[in-house]
């Protein structure tokens, strides 16, 4: 079974997220799956040690630790330095998506997303056997 962590201050993003992962048209591309969810950045931190996870998937804009704040944490820690990062956000300028991939993301998610986009990158990033 593969982990996901979805960081992010909207519980109806965290709600539709998890409602992609867990359909069986996930499940048929990337088997089964255990969604966690953090309604932050501070809350990721918290969770990230506790548990052991294949993907995190963040929001850039939260209240407390940001996602470039909680990436940066995440590519600090031995535990999670490979492990594969979509940020998923509105912000989606070219320089948006740079910057992302410089703090260590590897793949930016502009919102709104479509569920086939989303399953799609997860997919790829899962496949990729990095985790």
């Amino acid at each position: 079974m593969r982990r996901i962590l979805v960081v992010e201050d909207s519980a109806s993003t965290r709600s539709y997220l998890r409602a992609i992962l867990e359909d069986p048209k996930s499940a048929g591309m990337m088997g089964s799956l255990e969604v966690s969810e953090a309604q932050g950045g501070f809350d990721a931190m918290r969770l990230l040690p506790r548990t052991p996870y294949d993907l995190v998937i963040t929001d850039i804009n939260m209240p407390d630790v940001n996602g470039l704040e909680l990436i940066h944490f995440i590519r600090k820690s031995e535990q999670y330095r490979t492990t594969p990062l979509i940020i998923m956000s509105t912000q989606a300028t070219e320089r948006d998506v740079e910057r992302g991939r410089k703090v260590g993301a590897d793949a930016y998610v502009p919102k709104p997303f479509s569920p086939e986009s989303m399953r799609e990158t997860c997919a790829r990033l899962l496949g990729a056997g990095r985790a």
